[in-house]
């Protein structure tokens, strides 16, 4: 495989900034129809929701439960369900701190909370996914989910994009390193 193979992740057409629509009243404009999703079910508020929880140290470890069976089986169950079901999971006893995590969380929503035009130097470009935007935008008639992404690489540092993460603001830089450097 050719190495600019590897560094394509995906591709995402452009789409407009839904904090910038959600900015507008949605009486004045109403809900934009590729935002609407006549084949979800609305949620049920009445029905409590449990995130999934998954635990690393599980995953990693092959000791025995108290039923007798391997840690690692259940929690990769778990893993797989929370995969398919979910789309998303919280990790648990992963060894980044909590305090790492939470100065990250913080860069990221004030990374957010930027105005619009400091989050377009950051802006997905043609046929990429990194970037500010949303992710995996194929077609003009897509079903759009109700929210931008922010998705940059970080490490390994060849496959940064010199366009994004050298240019973020210091301190989400240089936690976001932190952070992978637990992970890998």
């Amino acid at each position: 495989m050719e190495g600019s193979e590897l560094t394509k992740l995906g591709s995402s057409l452009p789409v407009a900034c839904v904090q910038e629509l959600a900015k507008e009243p949605l009486r004045k404009l109403g809900i934009p129809p590729r935002y609407i999703r006549p084949d979800q079910h609305p949620p049920n508020a009445t029905l409590p929701l449990q995130l999934p929880v998954i635990d690393l140290h599980k995953l990693s470890t092959s000791h025995h439960d108290d039923e007798g069976g391997h840690n690692s089986t259940a929690e990769l169950d778990r893993l797989h369900n929370a995969s398919k079901h979910w789309g998303f999971f919280q990790l648990i006893n992963h060894g980044v701190s909590e305090s790492l995590v939470d100065r990250v969380k913080a860069e990221v929503e004030g990374f957010f909370n930027l105005p619009m035009e400091e989050k377009q130097k950051y802006w997905q470009r043609p046929g990429e996914i990194e970037g500010f935007g949303q992710a995996f935008v194929v077609s003009e008639e897509q079903k759009l989910d109700w929210g931008d992404i922010f998705f940059t690489t970080a490490l390994p540092k060849h496959l940064r994009k010199p366009h994004l993460f050298p240019n973020l603001p210091l301190p989400l830089r240089f936690n976001s390193l932190k952070t992978s450097s637990f992970i890998l």
